[in-house]
């Protein structure tokens, strides 16, 4: 009878399923982010509609463990961002999460991953502290960041004769990244900041803030904010004749969402940066489609981002033969970005994903053929020139 025992025994752990290696016996990744609030359009639901399709794309399993995809509202607070990610870890299982849109909650979130020695992979937070003074061996950076933006956007703009700026800068983390990073940048082409002024998040009357930018004389206004309160300071803008009087705006972060949401006779001739553009070829079109089907919308750079990011973490387990975290993260760091995104993509030491990015304008009117066709690409950035040297990153990690 012994006998019989063990060797009923040997033979189940010999059958043991694949997803023996799964922690829970399922993968479930967590889509954090802003969906009713100045960044919903941004990212918000439309991102967990990319996560979803990257699950579906994957086939629905990794290691023969199911895969699936939770989505919560952080209201871009950290501390209720926190509270959720704190729930889905001790309570909801939940592998990883990813998006975080709005960069003081990236940056609680990721500290919190650290302590609960978790991947974090944020596309929708935009500060390089992610990846340097504040970074972590579970965090990483995709998508684009405040110093491919000021590379990007800021960059052009002077070698086109834009060399004095004023910021109007969204006051929190983000915004200040954004606006030192394109200062930095600025002075270092032989341009001048003549001044700036911060504004609460979710402003709604931008008057006296675009006053100030008015009588600075300042030839670019930098708009280092995002989303809804960048819509309402192009349009309210336009209404005090800032454009007009030959100032130029500056739109330092802005996607096609947003351009979709104000107009292209609001938005034409602003340049921006985006790392992903649904029209640049048949494989992308394809892509775009089917997001499209999915939400009435066109992806932007955060949703093909976070479709790439969710990819990207089940290849790497995939690779791993398992979910544990440290494996997992060091096939991230090893393996190519290779999808829809990018194909040459590659992950640095600090985290940070390496694509390239585009510097775009937005078309006239009359010269969009195609819905939602608002750009031209005036220019391609390679990733090793839009990002931060990984060794100059302030990253401890990087030696």
């Amino acid at each position: 009878m012994r006998k019989l025992l063990l060797s009923a025994t040997s033979v189940a752990a010999l059958a043991v399923p694949a997803h023996a290696e799964v922690s829970d016996g399922k993968v479930k990744i967590g889509i954090l982010n802003d969906q009713s609030g100045v960044y919903a359009d941004f990212g918000g639901k439309f991102s967990y509609e990319a996560a979803k399709m990257a699950a579906e794309d994957f086939g629905g399993k990794v290691l023969d463990a199911p895969i699936e995809v939770v989505t919560a509202d952080h209201q871009n607070k950290a501390d209720i961002a926190s509270n959720i990610a704190r729930q889905w870890y001790d309570t909801d299982q939940v592998d990883s999460i990813m998006e975080l849109t709005s960069s003081s909650v990236g940056l609680a979130v990721q500290a919190l991953s650290l302590e609960k020695k978790k991947i974090t992979i944020n596309t929708g937070a935009a500060t390089t502290e992610l990846t340097g003074k504040q970074c972590s061996p579970y965090g990483f950076h995709w998508a684009y960041d405040t110093h491919a933006l000021a590379v990007g956007t800021g960059g052009a703009l002077v070698q086109a004769g834009g060399d004095s700026w004023f910021f109007l800068t969204a006051d929190y983390a983000f915004g200040y990244s954004l606006e030192e990073n394109t200062a930095n940048f600025v002075k270092s082409q032989g341009g001048t900041v003549v001044g700036s002024v911060r504004h609460p998040l979710a402003t709604t009357d931008f008057s006296s803030f675009l006053l100030q930018a008015q009588a600075s004389g300042a030839k670019i206004v930098g708009l280092a904010n995002a989303g809804a309160d960048t819509q309402n300071a192009i349009k309210q803008a336009a209404e005090f004749g800032i454009t007009q009087g030959g100032q130029k705006m500056a739109a330092l972060l802005f996607t096609i969402a947003e351009v979709n949401g104000i107009g292209a006779e609001a938005a034409q001739g602003l340049n921006l940066t985006e790392s992903f553009y649904w029209n640049m070829n048949d494989e992308t079109r394809a892509f775009a489609q089917r997001f499209f089907e999915r939400t009435g919308a066109m992806p932007n750079m955060v949703h093909a981002g976070t479709y790439s990011a969710v990819t990207s973490y089940l290849k790497a387990i995939q690779a791993a033969g398992t979910d544990e975290t440290e494996a997992v993260a060091a096939k991230l760091h090893e393996l190519p970005v290779d999808d829809v995104f990018t194909h040459t993509g590659k992950v640095a030491p600090n985290g940070r994903m390496i694509s390239d990015v585009y510097l775009m304008e937005v078309k006239a009117p009359g010269e969009i053929t195609t819905p939602w066709d608002y750009y031209k690409v005036i220019a391609t950035i390679p990733g090793d020139q839009a990002y931060l040297d990984p060794a100059k990153s302030g990253c401890p990690l990087v030696k």
